[in-house]
């Protein structure tokens, strides 16, 4: 028996739930439109209820009371005594060391080296008249003996003309007033005793000029200096012209300043006073700290440097290597700093740069109080200003940096009391 089984029944989707109607205070059944409208009024109401808020709040807030108080309290600040007399400015430039004695050493005669001296190397130092070295002397050696034989035949061939001439003389005496006066040079063999004459100078000219090509086999140093190079050794084949080495003088050095036109009339120059301004020199790169340098003013440059346009002072340093002293030696081609000593200037009082503000003022201290004063500048180095007017001797500068700058504040040194604090209410407003 077959047992049936039905697939149950299935059923219908159920239907979508529509959403809730929004939430209003309105009844139920209101229409749409009029939802609508009570909404925007509920919004209006807000607004304005917050905008009145904010208009009470501004109208009932409390009111600042204006005092009109003044502050009297004294700025602690450090003073100078400004001292007026006679101060040397000083400019500051640099310069460039040169040699005041340079050669570049060649040989007068050719021939080969055959000996160098031991102290003739780069950096050495060698004296005046020293020899550096030796070429080979033989042919010329040859040549001053060949030149000697030359002038003893000469002097031979001198003395027996000479012979001839006492000969000549006693023949004219025999023969005196026959022969014409014009012939009387002839007969007394004038003009062969002058050629013989003649021959003796030309030969002690070769022999000079021999033993002179022999003494140039000897080259010499021509004053005390040092050998910055050498370009010639033993074996070496040289002739006049060619480059054997390079030589400086030790003695003294110069220091090329470049120096801005405006203040040459600050530098003495010896053409004028006799001795040039005392120079200071410093290198720190290659010096150690403090150690300096001194120079003379030399000399001026007559023509402007055509890349600075600035004027170009010479100045000497004496034994600039450091042979006699401690110093340190100056190095050639080297940038030092140059400090020149300018003409005194009278009657002024000297500030550092930095105590001179905007508009060439000086901050001055005059009876507890801050005065303002226009300086009268007469010169400017590089660390200070010469002052001839607005700031006399005596008188208090200010040296502290203020934060609020204006005539007739309150001034107090350092180590003052400080002056209590007065308010002056006077005058307040609701």
């Amino acid at each position: 028996m077959t047992t049936r089984t039905e697939a149950p029944a299935m059923s219908e989707p159920a239907a979508t739930a529509a959403p809730p109607p929004p939430h209003t205070n309105a009844p139920a059944g209101m229409p749409v439109w009029l939802r609508a409208v009570l909404t925007v009024l509920v919004c209006l109401t807000i607004l304005g209820a917050a905008a009145a808020a904010v208009v009470v709040i501004n109208r009932t807030e409390p009111t600042a009371k204006k005092v009109d108080a003044v502050r009297k309290s004294a700025a602690l600040v450090e003073t100078v005594l400004a001292k007026e007399g006679t101060y040397s400015p000083r400019l500051a430039v640099l310069g460039t060391v040169r040699p005041a004695e340079e050669v570049m050493l060649s040989p007068r005669v050719s021939g080969q080296v055959v000996e160098v001296a031991e102290g003739f190397l780069p950096g050495g130092m060698v004296r005046a008249g020293e020899w550096l070295l030796r070429i080979d002397p033989a042919d010329f050696e040859n040549a001053t003996a060949a030149a000697r034989s030359r002038l003893r035949q000469a002097e031979a061939a001198l003395r027996l003309e000479e012979g001839r001439q006492t000969l000549a003389k006693k023949e004219l005496s025999l023969l005196e007033g026959s022969i014409k006066d014009a012939n009387r040079s002839l007969v007394l063999r004038e003009p062969q005793l002058e050629s013989a004459r003649a021959e003796v100078q030309s030969a002690q000219a070769s022999v000079d000029r021999a033993a002179l090509d022999l003494s140039r086999t000897e080259v010499v140093a021509p004053f005390d200096a040092q050998v910055l190079s050498r370009d010639v050794n033993v074996g070496s084949q040289v002739s006049p012209g060619d480059e054997l080495a390079r030589l400086v003088g030790v003695r003294q050095y110069w220091v090329l300043a470049s120096v801005p036109v405006k203040n040459l009339s600050w530098i003495e120059f010896p053409e004028t006073d006799g001795r040039g301004s005392v120079v200071v020199l410093r290198n720190p790169d290659g010096w150690p700290d403090g150690e300096r340098r001194y120079a003379r003013v030399s000399r001026l440059i007559g023509a402007l440097d055509q890349q600075t346009r600035l004027a170009r002072v010479l100045l000497t340093v004496d034994d600039p290597l450091a042979l006699t002293s401690d110093a340190p030696p100056l190095i050639l081609d080297s940038i030092v700093q140059v400090e020149i000593a300018g003409r005194p200037i009278e009657g002024v009082v000297r500030l550092p740069r930095d105590l001179v503000h905007d508009g060439d003022t000086v901050w001055v201290m005059k009876d507890e109080k801050l005065e303002i004063r226009e300086a009268d500048i007469v010169f400017r180095d590089a660390d200070h200003a010469y002052i001839r007017g607005g700031v006399g001797d005596g008188e208090e500068v200010v040296t502290t940096t203020l934060a609020t700058v204006a005539e007739g504040i309150g001034l107090r040194r350092e180590g003052e009391p400080a002056q209590p604090d007065e308010d002056d209410a006077s005058g307040a407003t609701e």
